[in-house]
């Protein structure tokens, strides 16, 4: 048996303890608010095509185009607009799925912290 020195080992964070890092919100993103978003990669695929992080927005309106993506609300409400297609209420414990391209309107009424995974 051999053993990859580069793999990650397991791990375990408590998602609302993670510190997070600014991250730079395009202003034309920007419909209403004063909306900051913060988060912290936890893992990365070799070959960067994977994320898996947390992620969290201050309340205010913005919009975005996604990346295939699975996440779950830790806390924190949202509606989540997509253009021509659902309306999707996301609050504490709740599951969501985005596809890659879809376009999105987010808005935020508590600030929102999530766990997620992005396939690019």
């Amino acid at each position: 048996m051999t053993t990859n020195s580069q793999a990650t080992p397991s791990f375990a964070v408590h998602i609302p303890d993670v510190e997070l890092e600014t991250e730079p919100l395009d202003p034309a993103q920007i419909v209403s608010g004063e909306p900051v978003v913060t988060g912290k990669v936890l893992w990365e695929s070799a070959d960067g095509k994977q994320l898996r992080g947390i992620w969290q927005i201050t309340p205010g309106v913005v919009t975005d185009t996604e990346a295939n993506e699975l996440f779950v609300v830790v806390s924190g409400r949202a509606t989540i607009e997509v253009e021509g297609g659902d309306v999707i209420e996301v609050g504490p414990g709740d599951a969501a799925v985005l596809r890659e391209g879809d376009r999105t309107t987010w808005t935020v009424h508590e600030t929102l912290r999530k766990a997620y995974h992005i396939s690019l």
